[in-house]
């Protein structure tokens, strides 16, 4: 027995050692990583200006309260020449959590952009053309593309804690380093800055804004806010029992893919969104409110109504209880074709492997661009921009999971729509641009409505644009067009 516990002693006090050996392993290796930057120069034409321009590829290092590093955090910086430290900067970001800023930046707003099918097709195989983008915002703002740890090329270094990146205030926290270390290094403090963020980047820029005005006295005044396919507030995505708000939210959106399909009346879908959400508000509301307790000649008259907006059978609805969920609407509106509709762009259709299922099996709105962008996107930052790692390009990254979605405010759902109250309220030069498709049922432009009409945000300086696609709307060549043209005039109009 005293055999046994003297072995165990001495394989506890080789435990310990060998431990410190790994932590101090690791602490080295981050001490002495190399961040990699990297300038190009070029020369384009953006908004019928011929621009020269530097794009800056490089790695900013982010330390843990030790100091040690624990983060590389990769920017691309598009910068005219010669540099006008009195220019407005655009910082830009993608979503998920866990998505590259590849998508506006090889999509909508970068020097370059990948040329995929406009009209709703899929991309196909390689090559895939990368041209010139006319519609750069280079001619009215200096761009810097984050990717926050986790995707795109940025990582966590040897011994790096995901906990302190992979949640709502600890990424923004990081992004907003990020920001202010750029613009100290850059001189562009006293420069008109500029947030845009696309889907879950418009969440994260609602809790940047947050970290660079309200958390430090360090504070980083903003000129706007750029909101691309808007997700403030989550309680319109739980599909959670008793929660209403997302089967309303979710309906004016249901109507504009059921006419673009054929499955209800064709029309502008302008007209077609305001009558849905004038029956979303009104009949439809007061009926989801009622619950049990809506007697049935109001439930009839609700369901027919539903019908005729949602291309969906009275038989269905009912089955459905009246309320309808996205997963089973993409498989339903076009299951006697033997078809599936979009997430992100529901103009888009595919088909699975049969038509039996409750709900579809991937989103061809997704499978129809993902390889054209990452292409895209290697091929530009390794090759043009000389960026050299062995690291793969994360364009829709699982690494960051688990997601801590903690606000820091107790007993409070995840919504950060007020941050953005808070920031309107306290800078009367900041204003905030929304840009929603008609065909986005990730991120409905109807839930984007709601979440910016509540009470404490100023309505004022906040401005809607509406596009004729999806999610991503310069997928399309004429919203792109339009989206470069709309965010012009509000960077102008400062």
């Amino acid at each position: 027995m005293k055999l046994h516990i003297l072995a165990a002693t001495a394989l506890a006090c080789l435990a310990v050692p060998a431990a410190a050996q790994d932590k101090d392993g690791k602490v080295a290796e981050a001490k002495a990583y190399q961040p990699q930057i990297v300038t190009t120069r070029h020369s384009g034409s953006f908004g019928g200006q011929r621009i020269n321009y530097s794009a800056t590829i490089g790695e900013t290092i982010l330390k843990n309260k030790d100091g040690v590093p624990d983060a590389a955090i990769v920017t691309t910086a598009y910068i005219k020449e010669p540099r006008d430290p009195s220019r407005p900067v655009t910082f830009l970001f993608n979503g998920g959590p866990g998505s590259g800023s590849v998508w506006l930046q090889m999509g909508a707003f970068g020097p370059k952009r990948v040329a995929i099918p406009s009209d709703a097709r899929d991309d196909g195989a390689p090559p895939y053309p990368i041209v010139d983008n006319p519609d750069a915002l280079l001619d009215v703002t200096d761009m810097v593309f984050i990717d926050p740890p986790g995707t795109g090329f940025s990582v966590l270094l040897p011994g790096g804690d995901p906990k302190n990146y992979f949640g709502v205030q600890q990424d923004a926290r990081a992004v907003a380093e990020v920001i202010r270390r750029w613009l100290g290094d850059n001189g562009r403090w006293n420069s008109p800055k500029y947030l845009g963020g696309e889907s879950y980047g418009t969440f994260r820029s609602a809790a940047v804004a947050n970290q660079l005005v309200n958390t430090t006295y360090n504070d980083v005044g903003l000129n706007g806010i750029i909101l691309i396919s808007t997700i403030l507030d989550y309680s319109g995505r739980a599909e959670s029992p008793g929660n209403e708000v997302g089967y309303i939210t979710t309906l004016p959106s249901l109507a504009v893919t059921a006419a673009f399909h054929g499955k209800a009346p064709a029309g502008d879908p302008s007209v077609i969104a305001e009558t849905a959400r004038q029956f979303a508000l009104g009949p439809y509301a007061s009926f989801l409110l009622k619950g049990q307790k809506a007697p049935a000649e109001e439930r009839a008259a609700v369901r027919r109504r539903l019908a005729q907006l949602t291309g969906l059978s009275e038989t269905y609805l009912d089955q459905t209880d009246l309320r309808i969920s996205p997963g089973r609407f993409y498989k339903e509106l076009l299951r006697d074709r033997g078809q599936t509709v979009g997430r992100l762009d529901t103009r888009y259709t595919g088909r699975d492997y049969d038509n039996a299922g409750e709900g579809p099996d991937n989103d061809p709105s997704f499978f129809g661009i993902d390889a054209g962008y990452t292409a895209a996107i290697n091929s530009w930052a390794r090759d043009s921009l000389k960026f050299k790692t062995d690291r793969e390009y994360q364009a829709i990254g699982r690494s960051v999971r688990p997601w801590d979605w903690s606000t820091g405010d107790s007993d409070q759902y995840v919504n950060v729509a007020p941050y953005l109250g808070t920031a309107l309220r306290e800078n009367s030069g900041l204003r905030i641009f929304v840009g929603q498709g008609w065909y986005d049922m990730a991120t409905p432009f109807f839930g984007a409505e709601y979440s910016l009409s509540r009470t404490g945000i100023p309505q004022d300086r906040t401005s809607f644009h509406y596009y004729d696609s999806g999610h991503m709307m310069y997928v399309r060549d004429e919203d792109r067009v339009k989206l470069s043209r709309d965010l012009r005039q509000f960077i102008r109009a400062r």
